[in-house]
Formats: structure tokens, C-alpha cells, sequence
């Protein structure tokens, strides 16, 4: 019984990062955006929040913990809206491939993670020697009470408030996108952003703000797993493929944040599967790594079989847009 409570809480603190890309992914997917610079961003979100605590920690006379996550979450947000932002003003108004220009994405986060990661462990003594205690504690803290009762605090409420504001948001855009009127007027415009135009829908306006927010959700994954999965640390390239995991997920989820939840643990279980296995040897291992993916090409072939619509990505998914050209 302990190994599997073990097991299934190791699945979702590995969903957790994937849930967060996906989101934010689908966000900016929605609009006709198709960006494959969610590994970047998550880079840009965790060494954002990274640094800014400890800058913190190590200036502030007493230091405080709700200080310090609100300092690292603002900073971690921003940061990797940033990588939005260069994304958007890439592809929207200089014109160039999204492909590529999310690919680049990706290469400039990870390599600016990896330098300023490096780079404050060496300040700090050494990699793995970076000191958060007061920020850690803080991103780490289990729910008082419910935390104690038994298997079922330990399966659901053992972990941070990332893990639980990663569920809510998947909630929350779920709602926005099917019931709110902006969230309506985003989807028009990822289906067909000439008659959202036409309609008075102001399409760059909504393909730059998702595109900014969804990074910057990505982010919060890249914290998540600097602040609560690894306590406070950061070891070059740690995220592994978490980052395409998240894409392979808005695919698994068709398009669904709601979806996202119960499929990000799935991946994380996944993910983690071969090493409950034992007798595996290296090669084995590799091939056990690939059953998301795997997973997540069954569910295209069967959805593109299918054709549903409300299973199928925005129809402009991908596709520029320029007034002008109409």
C-alpha cells in the first residue's frame, strides 16, 4: 500500500509541471498560435523565480516567506511572459515562422536558464548548494490538518499550493474559454481570425495576450518544479522533456484544460513508470519513457478518425494572419 501512495504521489508532483505548460499552452493555442517554446519558457519562468528569492534571501534582513513567494511568482509570471512577448512580436508583426521562431524560443530559454542557473550555483558553493530555507518552506508546506488524515492527506492534500493553483487554473480557463465572452471571442479568432475581424474582434490584440499569458503559465511549471519538486535548486538541463511533455499534452487533452488534469497524471505516471519496474535495463527504460507519447498518438489517429469537431484544434492553428493580406 505505501508503494503505491508513493507512487501515485511522485505521478502527480510529475503532472504538475506538464498540467501548468499544457494550459498555458492551450490558452495560447486557442488563439492560432502554435508555440513550441513552452520548454523555453518554463526555463525562463524557474531561473526568474529562482534568482529574484534568492536575491531576497540573501539581502533582506527577515526575510519573509509570503514576500518571497510573491516576489519569485511575479517574477517567474513576468519572466516567462516575456518569452510571450518575443514570440508574439516575432511571429504577429515581424512576420517570421512560428515553428521555428518556437523552436529559437525554446533554445534561448533553456540557455539562459541553464547560464544564470550555473552561474548562481557557483555564487551559492556549488550545484545543489543554493540556500532557500525560508522560500522553500513556504512553496513546500503541506495543508495543515487535512494533510494528517490518513492515506487519503497523504494522497491529496501533501502538497504545495503550486499543485492546487495549477488545478484551479486548468478550471478557470476551462470556464473562460466556454463561457466568458472574451474567452468566446479568443476562439473565434483561433477558428477563423478574417471573420472575428470582420466582426470587430480586435484578433492581435487577443493572439498577443494569449500567447502572453499562456507563457507566462508555463512559467509557474518552471517554478513549480525549481521551488517545490526540487526544493529550491537548480541543476542544468533538470526539466528533461517535461516542456514537450506539456505539448504532447494539450494534443492528449484535445484542447481541453479539464482534460489536462486527470491526463497530466497520467503522464507523470507514465513518465515514472519504468522505474517501479525492476530488472529494466537502460535501453528498456528509454522505451518505457516514450509511452506518453506514444499514448498521445493514439488519441490523434483516433480523434482525426473520428473528426469531431469540439475534439479538433483551432482551425487557424498555426496559420499567420495579416489584415492587410485579406
Amino acid at each position: 500500500m505505501n508503494a503505491i501512495i508513493i507512487f501515485i504521489q511522485k505521478a502527480i508532483a510529475q503532472g504538475i509541471v506538464i498540467l501548468f505548460g499544457a494550459t498555458g499552452e492551450i490558452l495560447t493555442e486557442k488563439s492560432g498560435n502554435l508555440n513550441l517554446g513552452v520548454p523555453g519558457m518554463m526555463y525562463m519562468g524557474g531561473i526568474g523565480g529562482l534568482v529574484s528569492a534568492f536575491l531576497y534571501e540573501n539581502h533582506a534582513a527577515n526575510p519573509n516567506g509570503l514576500i518571497a513567494v510573491l516576489l519569485s511568482f511575479v517574477c517567474a509570471f513576468l519572466c516567462a511572459a516575456l518569452g510571450g512577448l518575443i514570440y508574439s512580436v516575432l511571429t504577429i508583426s515581424l512576420r517570421a515562422n512560428q515553428n521555428v521562431t518556437g523552436l529559437a524560443l525554446t533554445t534561448f530559454g533553456v540557455g539562459l536558464g541553464n547560464f544564470f542557473g550555473g552561474s548562481l550555483s557557483q555564487l551559492a558553493g556549488g550545484v545543489g548548494q543554493i540556500a532557500l530555507p525560508v522560500t522553500s518552506a513556504a512553496y513546500t508546506a503541506k495543508i495543515p490538518v487535512l494533510s494528517n488524515l490518513g492515506v487519503v492527506g497523504e494522497i491529496f492534500f501533501s502538497y504545495g499550493f503550486l499543485t492546487y493553483l495549477s488545478i484551479a487554473l486548468a478550471l478557470f480557463v476551462t470556464w473562460f474559454l466556454q463561457k466568458s465572452r472574451s474567452g468566446l471571442n479568443l476562439r473565434a479568432v483561433g477558428e477563423s481570425p478574417a471573420t472575428a475581424d470582420a466582426a470587430g474582434i480586435a484578433v492581435t490584440k487577443y493572439k498577443y495576450l494569449a500567447t502572453c499569458l499562456g507563457g507566462g503559465i508555463c512559467g509557474l511549471g518552471g517554478l513549480y518544479f525549481v521551488m517545490e519538486y526540487a526544493g529550491g535548486t537548480w541543476t542544468n538541463n533538470g526539466f528533461g522533456d517535461r516542456g514537450w511533455l506539456a505539448i504532447a499534452l494539450v494534443i492528449f487533452a484535445l484542447w481541453k484544460p479539464k482534460n489536462a488534469i486527470w491526463g497530466s497524471i497520467l503522464f507523470g505516471g507514465l513518465y515514472i513508470l519504468y522505474l517501479y519496474i525492476p530488472g529494466l535495463q537502460r535501453s528498456t527504460q528509454e522505451i518505457f519513457k516514450m509511452l506518453p507519447y506514444l499514448v498521445t498518438i493514439l488519441v490523434l489517429i483516433l480523434t482525426s478518425l473520428r473528426k469531431k469537431k469540439e475534439n479538433q484544434p483551432p482551425a487557424s492553428l498555426g496559420l499567420p494572419y495579416f489584415r492587410e493580406d485579406r
